[in-house]
């Protein structure tokens, strides 16, 4: 029997319609277009608007339109995994609740969650269950309503993130093609400088935490900025290396969408042409765990078979790491 590798076979996406333009933002808080831009790349985001719809709704909306483009039969996937650092409530999987909304009856879903990294370790986990033989099709989604957790006085977060979702579905491949290598790490060191100080278990939620505004998002951003460009231009280079990968070799980065500096930084430190670097971040901000299947929506066209794609993400914690990929399909 052929080795079974696991390969992306089709890619949806959903955004909102609610823009939040840089220019709306200078009416909120002491910011200007020029200096978000220069220091994050960022122009616009999206928004969620409807306050009754949450992270489910994105997901829904990516994995629908997944399905129509790739006249995909719901019942057919096995496991619906959503990758989320924002799921509708505690306990109750989000993707449990999206796999029945879809009409996947069949299949079994769960959560996974690595802040920015979420999506990347999400690729490890469906590209695992479909080599064991056992699974199919395995749709993994990458959805955060991140404006639900933005305190919109705090210029530091309130200028980086926006709403989204990106849905990838995993096939068997048996010629080669597909996640062929990893590089995922993490490092409790982070766990105080990006994170939601109050809600979990350690500082349950009380009317003082409330009043206190200890339920949204914050980060020393001097600080995660030093690690982020470190370890996502580690974790890239490591996985070229180990590969016996050249710059020539690679076809695309696919970097997290979290600061243009950033990306920029670990290009560099692969030695990639700019064309071969792809960015969407001037157009949906950091979207947390959609900003990966994001940029495949948007450059899908672009990809061809046998393509090398190299992921690389970043996320709170610390979680941090690359993927090698090769791109199994050329879009018709």
């Amino acid at each position: 029997m052929s080795t079974i590798t696991a390969a992306i076979t089709a890619v949806g996406a959903y955004v909102p319609d609610f823009v939040l333009t840089n220019e709306i933002l200078e009416t909120l808080v002491d910011t200007n277009d020029e200096w978000i831009t220069a220091r994050t790349g960022i122009k616009e985001r999206r928004i969620l608007k409807d306050d009754s719809k949450g992270t489910s709704y994105l997901a829904i909306m990516a994995a629908k339109d997944l399905m129509a483009k790739a006249n995909l039969d719901p019942l057919e996937i096995d496991l619906v995994i959503v990758a989320t650092a924002t799921a509708d409530m505690p306990v109750a999987a989000t993707a449990a609740y999206v796999a029945t909304e879809i009409g996947a009856t069949n299949a079994f879903g769960y959560d996974l969650q690595a802040a920015c990294s979420s999506f990347l370790f999400g690729m490890s986990t469906a590209a695992a269950y479909i080599q064991s033989g056992r699974y199919k099709k395995v749709m993994l989604i990458g959805a955060d309503k991140m404006s639900s957790i933005v305190d919109y006085t705090d210029r530091a977060t309130c200028i980086i993130f926006g709403d989204g979702a990106g849905a990838a579905l995993f096939e068997p491949n048996y010629e080669g093609l597909g996640l062929l290598d990893e590089y995922l790490r993490s490092d409790g060191i982070g766990r105080d400088f990006l994170k939601i100080p109050a809600g979990g278990s350690l500082i349950p939620t009380t009317i003082d935490t409330v009043k206190e505004n200890r339920h949204n998002i914050i980060q020393d951003g001097k600080t995660v900025f030093k690690y982020a460009v470190t370890n996502m231009a580690d974790a890239s280079e490591h996985i070229l290396k180990r590969n016996n990968l050249t710059n020539e070799d690679v076809n695309w980065l696919v970097p997290h969408q979290a600061n243009k500096r950033i990306i920029d930084a670990t290009a560099s430190r692969m030695n990639l042409e700019e064309e071969k670097v792809l960015m969407n971040i001037e157009r949906y901000g950091n979207t947390t765990s959609a900003t990966l299947p994001l940029v495949l929506n948007d450059f899908e066209k672009q990809f061809k078979k046998g393509d090398t794609i190299i992921f690389a993400a970043f996320g709170g914690g610390f979680t941090w790491g690359s993927i090698y990929l090769k791109w199994a399909y050329d879009k018709k």
